[in-house]
């Protein structure tokens, strides 16, 4: 069957209701045909936990951030990685007994400041409806190394944490109780937007009230060595400049560790019981842009229309969006292909939306990258504050969108996007609406540019 001629012109909510108007013929079934969106009740974002390479908590990151400070350095002496991954972006978080697996150690972290945050009271909230989905993880391979075709030395670390990919997910529910539905992933670097996004879906389809969701990152010999056989690794002689998304001399992205775990929840539940409310999660949706498992395809048609169908689900226009956290990672691919699907599905409206990636100063955290930049965008919402991309000294022609260079940008939006791109073909976009209304916990409060 021959593949359908997509339009040139931007996609819109005007092109989507005017393309299903046309006659069904077997081709264009081919195309998403009138997908209607219900409107439910509102999820919203009532608790952010968040720790990366800029700091240990929530604030601290954000702030950092904001700076434009990055969190890349040498890893010189790190155990099991290869030698000749010399640069990344390390997270520190104390393990709970010698030898936990590090991955699950800071999703402990990130959880018990996002309940924190929430002000949650589990005495009073009924835990058969609040769910946990937390990614998938890698295990304690650092064995194969020293003993390669050997059964595994004696560890501290406990069997099922070195190879159940769920046992994070497991061990944060089970340490708060929650005995709601349990989602474990594994989408590549969507991972955890996608996450937070089933979990969204979840609570409107009725599954449970409240949910606490997202993803973490700790570094893996395995990864690294598998990203260095593709060449997809950044090189420079001063750290902190190697991760340079949309700069002409870009050359990969640095790896980086970290966790985001959100409280999520039906808005009459946060309501109830006085929550402070950051944002509405407006519209999530997910996407394969079926090409290659590495390779994305160059005409972006699935990425735009992701982003346009995302927009008309939240029932925004293109004008009304106001930041974009991009995925960025700072290969010579993606950021091509992710600037032209953005213009694509915007038009004209992408001169004016500024965008960043965050990557430039907290590295690529792969299966925590959607999690982990979804809270700062949560934070830049908060606060009437685009972060920078750093590191952006030359632009690459190719990559023409306001990607705000060097030095973060005060700037009040009511809506933002935020879009994971991943190997496998995975997409994941989030529309985030601003909550002005009662329980806002996002005042625009009068702060200096950073």
């Amino acid at each position: 069957m021959r593949k359908p001629d997509w339009p040139k012109d931007p996609i819109s909510a005007t092109f989507l209701a005017d393309w299903n108007r046309l006659p069904k013929s077997e081709e264009r079934m081919l195309l998403p045909t009138g997908e209607k969106y219900e409107r439910r009740e509102p999820v919203v974002i009532t608790g952010i936990g968040l720790i990366a390479s800029l700091g240990a908590d929530r604030e601290t990151v954000w702030r950092r951030v904001r700076e434009g400070q990055s969190g890349v350095r040498s890893l010189a002496g790190l155990p099991d990685m290869p030698e000749s991954i010399s640069i990344g972006a390390p997270a520190t978080v104390e393990p709970e007994f010698p030898g936990q697996l590090k991955s699950i150690s800071l999703n402990l972290h990130a959880a018990a400041e996002a309940m924190e945050d929430s002000g949650i009271d589990l005495a009073t909230v009924d835990l058969d409806r609040f769910a946990c989905a937390i990614s998938g993880h890698m295990g304690d391979a650092g064995w194969f190394f020293e003993q390669p075709g050997r059964s595994p030395r004696p560890s501290a670390i406990p069997w099922w944490q070195q190879w159940f990919p769920n046992t994070a997910c497991v061990t944060v529910a089970n340490r708060f109780g929650l005995r709601g539905p349990r989602f474990c992933h594994s989408a590549a670097c969507a991972s955890g937007l996608v996450e937070v996004l089933l979990a969204a879906h979840s609570i409107q389809d009725g599954q449970c009230d409240i949910a606490l969701a997202g993803s973490a990152e700790a570094f893996d010999p395995l990864f690294a060595a598998g990203f260095q056989a593709m060449r997809v690794l950044a090189h420079h002689d001063d750290p902190r400049q190697a991760s340079r998304p949309f700069d002409s001399r870009r050359s990969g992205f640095v790896m980086g560790e970290g966790a985001a775990l959100f409280v999520i929840e039906r808005l009459s539940h946060a309501l109830r019981r006085g929550a402070r409310i950051y944002a509405e999660i407006a519209a999530g949706k997910m996407h394969t842009d079926a090409h290659h498992i590495t390779g994305m395809n160059t005409d972006s048609e699935t990425l735009a229309y992701l982003i346009a169908s995302s927009l008309n689900k939240a029932g925004i226009a293109t004008s009304d969006l106001g930041y974009i956290n991009a995925h960025g990672t700072g290969t010579l691919q993606n950021d091509v292909v992710e600037t032209r699907g953005i213009r694509r599905a915007l038009g004209h409206a992408a001169d004016r939306i500024c965008m960043s990636s965050t990557k430039s100063m907290l590295g690529h955290l792969v299966s925590a990258a959607g999690s982990v930049e979804l809270a700062v965008t949560t934070l830049a919402m908060r606060d009437g504050f685009a972060p920078p991309t750093t590191n952006l000294t030359d632009p690459d022609p190719e990559c023409d969108l306001d990607c705000i260079p060097l030095v973060g940008r005060a700037t009040k939006f009511e809506h933002a996007l935020k879009l994971s791109v991943a190997f496998g073909g995975h997409m994941a976009a989030a529309v985030l609406r601003r909550w002005s209304a009662t329980g806002s916990a996002a005042g625009w409060a009068e702060r200096k540019a950073a």
